[in-house]
């Protein structure tokens, strides 16, 4: 077993998830601010852009169940949504499974906008990743999807 591959004491295994958590918050804040800078001729928000992509990527949703989906208040989301529906991005429509729960999905600007802002935010990516490898990737997803379950408990409203 490789020194990489050996298993952590309890509190070696704290110390190293708090360094992921102190490199987590600098990467988001870092993250969402480049969101603003490289649309500002958009002026979208990196709350409307996390609207648009959740509907870009998993089809009409309730605001609680995207809400749920990224650990925000619906509170939050509905305002998200109420400022992409006033600029003609999102839309709501029936919900055929609860009456006084719209789902909300994108209209055509909608779509064609996150389609163009993710494009332009693969082109950055795309240049992120100097020496990694698909291995370093797959354990960074694989500790923060467990981080992310670890916390499911925790509620959002």
């Amino acid at each position: 077993m490789s020194e990489t591959e050996k298993s952590l004491a309890p509190g070696e295994l704290a110390d190293r998830l708090a360094e992921v958590f102190d490199l987590v918050g600098p990467v988001y804040r870092r993250a969402q601010r480049r969101v603003e800078q490289d649309v500002p001729g958009e002026g979208l928000s990196v709350g409307v852009r996390a609207v648009l992509n959740m509907l870009r990527e998993h089809g009409p949703m309730t605001v609680p169940q995207m809400g749920r989906a990224q650990a925000l208040s619906r509170q939050f989301v509905q305002r998200m949504v109420n400022e992409a529906a006033a600029r003609h991005l999102a839309e709501p429509v029936p919900n055929p499974a609860h009456k006084r729960s719209s789902l909300i999905r994108l209209t055509p600007e909608g779509r064609a906008l996150i389609d163009a802002v993710a494009e332009r935010e693969r082109a950055v990516l795309s240049r992120a990743g100097g020496e990694l490898t698909a291995a370093d990737l797959d354990g960074c997803v694989r500790v923060l999807s467990h981080l992310l379950r670890f916390l499911d408990d925790v509620d959002m409203d």
